[in-house]
């Protein structure tokens, strides 16, 4: 899950990129900040020459003096007032009301000392204009960095880095073909595509580092937003001793949001996402989500759905069945040793990923029928919507973690995930 070498070195226009403002283009008025000019010194576009088309054929398989996005503005791009409406608009209404609305003040000080670097304005416009739902996830991030912040009482510079590093957090994905985008991680999203996926937040990182000014520990937020504090995250699999306060900030933010995805999410989804898993997050930066999720649940408590007892019953022996599969093939006594082999090793982590996810539930007593009164029904209601999530995730660190696998270990690899998800049905 390493990134060797960066798939992206700004020497020359990335294809995914370059589509993406083009597109934008289109509807908005992008030109060239400076002569676009290629290693040869022939003049490709001309300063202040608006973008077209045009330029994608002329910047095929050539590499370039300075990097094309410190090259182009944009003139009617994405700006503070524009991020502020939307901040607003998601404090009036929507899932983040309750998390935003407390703290509208201090996030609204926060935006406006927020900088929007020449780069970042022009892939956020572009962002905007052809991937909206990317562009909405980012506005998104925002604010939840901003509310975490702001609900743990940081001074204004710090809430203004937060929100900036949210807005940022995805900016690698404008690099990668669409189809790799976030919005699939929980869904249909496969192996292959997963490992495209994970190199994301090194790309943004990069490309901050190198053609932005922005703070170091934003940059480094960036990279870090889909680590964890247990090692389980990416690209680097990094733990919480060389994990960054911004980058632990940004992660909840992101697991939050990604567990509101789905439809009809509620906020104690992402409460309950991000509890799942002892060590898994910084608690003190999920307390605030998950402060908020409690809040809801008391303006408009649900009563325990009919029947949610013995779902939660029939997961709970589903979820023993795996790890008793997994002991199978992963073994699970230590006077055996096992051959290290791909396979060996991702039914080894798919077993203590499940034991660990286990072990969070039981903590969190909503396994327990006695705990299924009307303040915890929300959450008991969306332990099974996380199940469905983790599993799937853990079936995508399987494969990565096992490689390229052939003959009967292939089969199974498959037949171990396939058993993870079909638990659920």
């Amino acid at each position: 899950m390493v990134p060797s070498s960066s798939p992206v070195d700004f020497s020359s226009a990335n294809p995914h990129a370059l589509d993406t403002i083009l597109e934008a283009s289109e509807t908005r008025s992008i030109i060239a900040a400076r002569d676009i000019v290629d290693l040869k010194g022939v003049k490709l576009w001309a300063r202040n020459q608006p973008v077209t088309r045009a330029l994608q054929e002329r910047l095929m398989d050539r590499g370039l003096k300075d990097p094309l996005e410190s090259s182009l503005r944009v003139e009617n791009g994405v700006d503070h007032r524009m991020l502020g409406q939307m901040l607003g608009q998601r404090a009036d209404q929507g899932l983040l009301m309750p998390l935003l609305q407390p703290v509208m003040p201090t996030l609204r000080a926060g935006l406006s000392a927020l900088n929007l670097h020449s780069v970042a304005q022009l892939l956020l416009t572009a962002a905007q204009t052809a991937r909206p739902v990317c562009f909405a996830h980012a506005v998104d991030c925002m604010a939840v960095c901003g509310a975490i912040a702001a609900a743990r009482n940081a001074p204004t510079p710090m809430v203004a880095a937060a929100m900036t590093a949210g807005l940022l957090h995805d900016i690698g994905e404008i690099y990668m073909a669409p189809e790799f985008g976030e919005a699939d991680i929980g869904a249909t999203l496969d192996a292959a595509a997963y490992q495209q996926l994970v190199v994301h937040p090194h790309i943004g990182q990069l490309l901050l580092a190198k053609l932005t000014d922005y703070r170091a520990d934003v940059i480094r937020a960036v990279g870090e937003h889909h680590e964890r504090l247990d090692g389980s995250g990416f690209p680097l699999r990094r733990t919480a001793d060389t994990l960054s306060v911004l980058g632990r900030l940004v992660a909840v933010a992101e697991a939050a949001l990604a567990a509101l995805r789905p439809d009809g999410a509620t906020l104690q989804h992402a409460s309950v996402a991000l509890r799942v898993m002892p060590g898994e997050f910084d608690d003190g930066m999920a307390g605030p989500v998950v402060v908020a999720a409690r809040r809801a649940a008391k303006a408009e408590p649900a009563a325990p759905r009919e029947g949610l007892r013995e779902e939660l019953a029939q997961l709970d022996i589903a979820l023993q069945a795996a790890l008793n599969r997994l002991d199978t093939l992963a073994g699970n006594d230590p006077a055996v040793p096992l051959p290290d082999s791909g396979l060996v090793r991702a039914c080894g982590l798919a077993r203590h990923l499940l034991l660990r996810l286990r072990t969070g539930w039981n903590e969190s007593g909503l396994w327990s029928p006695a705990a299924l009164d009307e303040e915890s029904a929300a959450e008991a209601a969306a332990v099974q919507d996380a199940l469905r999530w983790r599993l799937r995730a853990i079936e995508r660190m399987a494969r990565l973690t096992a490689g390229e696998l052939q003959g009967d270990e292939a089969d199974q690899l498959d037949a171990m995930c396939a058993g993870l998800v079909s638990e659920l049905h």
